[in-house]
């Protein structure tokens, strides 16, 4: 299996309080920093959303304060729902400079394109900018995180030659799924030999959660491999796939995910078979398609943790099973005392404007309030 490289997410960093996404541990993580340093990759990823706008300032404190310039690689992302003109850009990149301690950025991103957001950045001017950026060496490599359809995608790469890496979601439950087309949008990438940077590659740790029966068949296969080390090492298979992102928030992922990209042991037909099997699985048993990934959350006017509330509602349809004392009824009283209730949704659709999985929110909250409430 040709070695790839293991890039630290910093989407999902430790939280010191588990119901508020922006209290990020930060002495926990600058020993996860360290150890992953001292591992030999150095690709880290953020962006000015992530962990409730406070990954990109946690940035400066666990790595960029302590570590030399040259020793790690940094890439973060412009988001087009904070650009109303484009003098915006700029006002955006200077503060993420400041906030991460940074002069220049190795990576930089478009973030999140599809269809009606790709039009948007073109409309406020955002390419032309971010091509000026790499001209004036404040960002080395441009490229585009994307959450849309292969036509989409063919499209942006026909008209805007420049972008050298694309960064996808890819995963064994996408590979084939419909809505997000992992497998064209990868052929894509690859036929032009564009290299590819891989999100969500256990899918909001989705494929970690899996059924007891494909635990144990996998452990039967291979009784060192975890379930995410399955996923990972599934990504890895693939040619022409650059980087791998994981969200590390423990020294055990950490250990698990270097010894998944470092494996020499191959990823062949038989874990392919169980992989496709366990995805028709999970596409069977989960209700809503949550990842978990929070993008929802930061401007919800009514303050409704949204990935929490799917993560109960799908423990409650697979188990299929409600008690008002049991765990994910006694959940969500706890946390309707600090957040919003599901049906105080108010049909904003702020939350939907911005998911990449597209889900629809307003209609699941719905039903999380139906059952729950």
């Amino acid at each position: 299996m040709e070695k790839k490289r293991l890039g630290f997410g910093l989407m999902r960093l430790p939280l010191i309080d588990k119901a508020d996404e922006g209290s990020v541990d930060i002495e926990l993580s600058k020993k996860l920093v360290d150890a992953y340093l001292e591992s030999g990759f150095n690709y880290f990823d953020t962006a000015w959303m992530y962990c409730g706008y406070q990954s990109e300032p946690a940035v400066k404190h666990i790595l960029t304060e302590r570590h030399p310039r040259d020793s790690y690689l940094l890439a973060t992302k412009l988001h087009v729902n904070y650009v109303d003109r484009y003098e915006d850009c700029d006002s955006i990149f200077n503060a993420q400079c400041e906030k991460t301690g940074v002069s220049y950025f190795d990576r930089y991103l478009l973030h999140g394109l599809n269809e009606p957001r790709y039009v948007k950045y073109k409309e406020k001017g955002c390419i032309d900018w971010l091509f000026e950026k790499q001209a004036a060496g404040l960002v080395k490599e441009v490229g585009f995180s994307f959450h849309g359809d292969p036509e989409t995608l063919g499209k942006i790469l026909d008209e805007n030659p420049g972008f050298q890496f694309v960064q996808i979601q890819l995963n064994y439950m996408d590979w084939e799924d419909e809505s997000v087309q992992s497998r064209r949008c990868y052929e894509i990438l690859s036929e032009r030999k564009i290299p590819i940077v891989v999100m969500e590659p256990v899918k909001g740790g989705l494929l970690v959660d899996i059924p007891e029966a494909f635990r144990e068949r996998f452990r039967e296969m291979h009784p060192s491999w975890s379930p995410a080390s399955w996923a990972i090492r599934y990504v890895a298979s693939l040619d022409n796939v650059e980087t791998i992102l994981s969200g590390m928030n423990s020294l055990d992922m950490i250990r698990d995910n270097l010894a998944s990209v470092r494996s020499g042991e191959p990823f062949g037909e038989e874990e392919k078979k169980l992989v496709r099997e366990c995805a028709a699985a999970l596409s069977e048993e989960k209700a809503i398609q949550c990842t978990g990934c929070s993008y929802c959350t930061s401007g919800c006017p009514q303050n409704i943790p949204i990935p929490k509330y799917f993560a109960l509602y799908n423990g409650y349809k697979k188990d299929q099973r409600y008690d008002a004392q049991g765990s994910q009824g006694a959940y969500y009283i706890n946390l309707i005392n600090t957040f919003g209730k599901a049906s105080d949704c108010i049909g904003c659709g702020q939350c939907e404007s911005i998911c990449p999985q597209g889900i629809p929110i307003i209609e699941d909250l719905r039903k999380v309030a139906a059952d729950f409430e």
